[in-house]
């Protein structure tokens, strides 16, 4: 195996472990508009990053966790749906990055890479840095998992039970943006939200408890990054689109095997 494929299978697999857990809850409440909504706006990040002459997965982040608290303080207002608020930020910020970008004349950014993805660009930093913040991101949901299980099956039980409700969505909404801005590289910018969801919703119909239906849902995506980039190394096709299309085929695979429900 070429060092490249094995970066990027490397690198693939432990976007797969973190993916899974959080793409649970992702289509438990019903989050996949949030997570387009912070992948829109990623291409912001990036040109952000330009400016300040920073890493670009930095300047991803940083948007992410903004975007993410925005939301959070905007939920808040009775005056503005969610589907609203996150259509304002997604649109607006995609919209701004677009402008600034044509702005900056002197700017090397490839734009097709961060839009489909760039796996097989990964460097051995890359699949540490990836490996050892998704520990992070793990443990941090391991903290608010039974609270955040709580709260996607009735806040209000929930917050009776003393649970922490706004803290543990605020926290879920930041986990997430971490993971979407972690993802961005491998997959890019238009199928972010599909790794998150589709491995997830391949998972829920075999799975009896939520535990399971995330150790399935790491599973189906890890799957997707060997099948895709199988295949993305025998017929040259798109590293990145190439693992969605294999999580679909699980995903349209498992539909004919009996499951739960």
């Amino acid at each position: 195996m070429d060092e490249f494929l094995a970066r990027a299978l490397a690198g693939g697999l432990a976007l797969a472990v973190v993916a899974g857990p959080f793409g649970c809850f992702v289509v438990w409440r019903r989050m996949a508009y949030f997570g387009d909504t912070l992948a829109h706006a990623a291409l912001l990040g990036v040109v952000l990053g330009a400016l300040l002459d920073l890493d670009f997965g930095i300047g991803i982040a940083a948007l992410s966790l903004t975007l993410a608290l925005a939301v959070g303080l905007m939920q808040r207002r009775r005056d503005l749906a969610s589907d609203t608020v996150l259509g304002i930020l997604s649109h607006g910020a995609l919209a701004l990055g677009l402008v600034v970008l044509s702005l900056m004349q002197d700017a090397r950014i490839n734009v097709m890479g961060w839009l489909l993805g760039d796996i097989l660009s990964l460097d051995w930093f890359d699949v540490a840095v990836m490996w050892g913040g998704g520990a992070v991101l793990l443990a941090a949901l391991a903290v608010l998992w039974r609270s955040l299980v709580a709260i996607t099956i009735d806040e209000d039980l929930a917050a009776v039970e003393g649970h922490a409700v706004e803290r543990a969505r605020l926290g879920l909404m930041v986990l997430v943006a971490l993971v979407v801005a972690a993802a961005m590289k491998v997959v890019g910018i238009l199928l972010v939200t599909a790794l998150l969801v589709v491995p997830a919703a391949t998972a829920r119909r075999f799975a009896r408890t939520p535990e399971q239906m995330a150790a399935l849902a790491v599973l189906v995506g890890a799957a997707a990054v060997v099948l895709g980039l199988g295949a993305s190394w025998r017929f040259d096709t798109p590293s990145g689109p190439s693992v969605v299309v294999a999580a679909l085929g699980v995903f349209l695979a498992s539909r004919a095997v009996p499951g739960r429900g």
